[in-house]
């Protein structure tokens, strides 16, 4: 995509003013998947309106992006997806967020924007009714694969429909979510979450001694379908009186439910004799320098994951991959190519998995090496040239429809 004049533009070259919609303002995967994108996207004038105050309002202000709060209340912005089930959404979170579209919708007919970007599922509801009702051109970006493993299933089908219906195009960040919308093939473009390294990764890779403890590690929020506890145990197993260590980077950030699992997963350490030797880090901003420490990453989600771009973040760290097989993941990793994939939730395939990386030092350089240069097809670049074309799409064909 290019500055050239749009049919029956007023402004020639001027940069497109996108609306990007979220609920929520946590340094989360979609957020900060949303963060490196808009910093990609140089020929538009972006606005982030969240419906939270957060980490996120302060993160993209110090990069330059214009940022608004448009609280939701609470209750409906903090709504659990398993609140959503054989009843259909609650009554009052259902006012709410018809209230909030209108509220929302009023907000864009002042600001004008050329074109709405959807950023999560709840946003992808309201966002796309509220563009809808200020007469703007909306992109439901759906980053969540839309299955009963994920959603119960009157809810999927719900959101199905409104997803085939309130936005003009979807864009989706895997295959795998892909293969969970009723549209067509043609009807939803893949755009893979942007990842890219700083330019000193290679350069704060630790050196590493014969003293130095080796390191299996593992980044995500802590919640029980990341499998935190299946890598404890596969560790466990694998080692058992061994000198590894196990490091686990992240922290519960919803709800009551993710506390006490935080709390579970250190009771099983205790439990399997592991305790001395886990680190639970806790939420970090620098990733990269929690990957520089470690030998092997690990990533065991119990259900599919959409996409998994701290995956690839492993990958450009130069730390060798074993992973979950299903959704995202098997289109990142190639197994035994550039990376090791094992079936969801399987203890016992993990744990010799890790016995073998542990063992095989020529095995980790190769996968490291592939690794590298899998991960150039996942750049900030590659994202915001299939979001640009993507957009002067929509914008060529609602133009005229749209002059001021």
């Amino acid at each position: 995509m290019t500055n050239d004049v749009l049919p029956n533009s007023p402004t020639p070259r001027q940069k497109m003013r996108v609306a990007y919609i979220d609920h929520v303002a946590q340094s989360s995967g979609a957020e900060i998947a949303l963060a490196r994108l808009i910093d990609a996207l140089h020929d538009v004038d972006p606005l982030v309106i969240l419906a939270e105050d957060g980490p996120l309002v302060a993160s993209l202000m110090a990069s330059g992006v214009s940022v608004e709060v448009l609280p939701m209340r609470e209750r409906t912005r903090d709504l659990r997806k398993d609140r959503v089930g054989s009843r259909g959404l609650p009554i009052a979170a259902l006012v709410d967020t018809t209230a909030y579209a209108f509220r929302l919708a009023r907000r864009l007919r002042a600001l004008r924007p050329d074109l709405v970007h959807t950023n999560s599922l709840k946003a992808g509801v309201y966002g796309s009714l509220a563009a809808r009702l200020a007469g703007v051109p909306v992109v439901w970006h759906l980053r969540d694969r839309l299955a009963a493993d994920y959603l119960r299933r009157p809810a999927v089908l719900v959101v199905r429909a409104l997803i085939a219906i309130l936005p003009n195009s979807v864009v989706v960040n895997s295959e795998a979510t892909r293969a969970t919308l009723w549209l067509r093939k043609t009807n939803a473009v893949v755009v893979y979450s942007p990842v890219s390294a700083p330019d000193d990764t290679q350069r704060a890779r630790r050196q590493r001694t014969r003293h130095d403890p080796f390191v299996i590690g593992m980044v995500g929020r802590i919640t029980r379908w990341k499998g935190q506890h299946v890598l404890l145990e596969a560790f466990a197993r694998a080692f058992p009186g061994g000198s590894e260590v196990v490091v686990v980077v992240g922290a519960p950030m919803f709800g009551a439910a993710e506390a006490g699992y935080a709390e579970e997963l250190r009771e099983m350490s205790r439990t399997w004799g592991i305790a001395d030797r886990v680190d639970f880090r806790g939420f970090r901003d620098d990733i990269w320098a929690e990957l520089s420490r470690m030998d092997i990453f690990v990533h065991a989600s119990m259900t599919p994951e959409p996409f998994g771009q701290v995956i690839v973040e492993a990958m450009l760290a130069g730390v060798p991959v074993i992973a979950s097989a299903g959704g995202g993941p098997s289109e990142i990793v190639t197994d035994a190519v550039d990376g090791l994939l094992y079936p969801a939730g399987d203890i016992d395939a993990l744990a010799e998995l890790l016995q073998r990386l542990r063992g095989d030092s020529r095995l980790r350089s190769q996968l490291r090496n592939n690794a590298r240069i899998r991960a150039e097809r996942f750049s900030p670049e590659a994202a915001a040239s299939s979001v640009m074309s993507l957009y002067g799409l929509l914008l060529a064909s609602s133009w005229p429809a749209r002059r001021m």
